[in-house]
């Protein structure tokens, strides 16, 4: 049976003081929407102060979580209204913060999934690629305007934006203002899924149910090893992977799983017949 949403009751703390997100829970499943519809759910200081503290505060049981957007757009990116007052330092200081929250976010304990629709332009393409997965719907559209706007990325864009598309794609982008639809940017790799306008959060929801039946040390492994492990040098991440093959393996749900596997009680890897059906004239 589908998970289904149900409004968060957050319990006395710092997660009953965030107007700017809207909390939604289904099982092992936590939903944070972003909450500023009216402003296309552009980040000011406050929104990134809040969605931070979900992050830093995600209750014990949540297996998996779900980003989106109120309204019309996913995120619109920086509150340029808040950008013209700033001194050089507290410029800096401001890009931190944003380092800090999408750091949460990328190494959450748990695995997150964006949903995509609208605008994910500057500081939203940001966000978005701070999740592990990324679901598009077909509204989705995707700007770094930065370079038209005489401004920088600084919320973490230069290192995961351009890991994901490439350097020379991302400076197209800043240069040019260039835009990519839904369909190029799930060829560029941006987005881990494609559906129809309205399907990004059920499809989310599946996903999310799926990744919270695994091993909870599985999970935090592959969220935490992997970026990681792509940092280092090749023997430096061999080594580390050899380490978090052994650490997985030791744990008792892990054990269960293989042993489940060679008792023939847990599905064999299959193809997905589905995918043939649907490309079928």
């Amino acid at each position: 049976m589908p998970l289904t949403l149900q409004p968060f009751q957050a319990p006395p703390g710092p997660l009953a003081h965030v107007p700017l997100m809207r909390l939604e829970a289904a099982g092992p499943v936590l939903h944070v929407r972003l909450n500023r519809p009216a402003k296309r759910n552009s980040v000011s200081d406050e929104l990134l102060a809040q969605l931070q503290t979900v992050f830093v505060n995600l209750p014990r049981e949540v297996r998996a979580v779900i980003v989106s957007g109120e309204g019309d757009h996913f995120c619109a990116g920086l509150d340029l209204s808040e950008v013209l007052e700033r001194s050089t330092p507290e410029a800096i200081a401001h890009s931190r913060m944003w380092h800090a929250c999408f750091d949460q976010i990328q190494f959450a304990p748990v695995p997150v999934i964006a949903v995509l629709h609208g605008a994910v332009v500057g500081g939203g393409l940001e966000l978005a690629s701070s999740a592990h997965l990324r679901v598009a719907e077909d509204s989705t559209f995707y700007g770094l305007p930065e370079g038209t706007r005489g401004i920088f990325v600084g919320g973490g864009g230069s290192v995961r934006v351009s890991r994901l598309i490439g350097a020379a794609r991302m400076t197209d982008m800043m240069l040019t203002g260039r835009v990519f639809d839904a369909d190029e940017g799930q060829a560029l790799g941006i987005s881990n899924y494609r559906v129809a306008d309205g399907q990004g959060l059920a499809k989310a929801l599946a996903l999310a149910e799926k990744i919270a039946a695994n091993a909870p040390l599985s999970n935090y492994a592959i969220t935490q090893a992997l970026p990681r492990i792509a940092d280092m040098p090749a023997q430096q991440g061999l080594f580390v992977e050899s380490l978090m093959a052994a650490i997985a393996e030791s744990d008792d749900a892990a054990r269960e799983r293989v042993r489940a596997f060679l008792e023939k009680r847990a599905a064999k890897v299959t193809k997905d017949v589905s995918k043939d059906a649907d490309k079928a004239p």
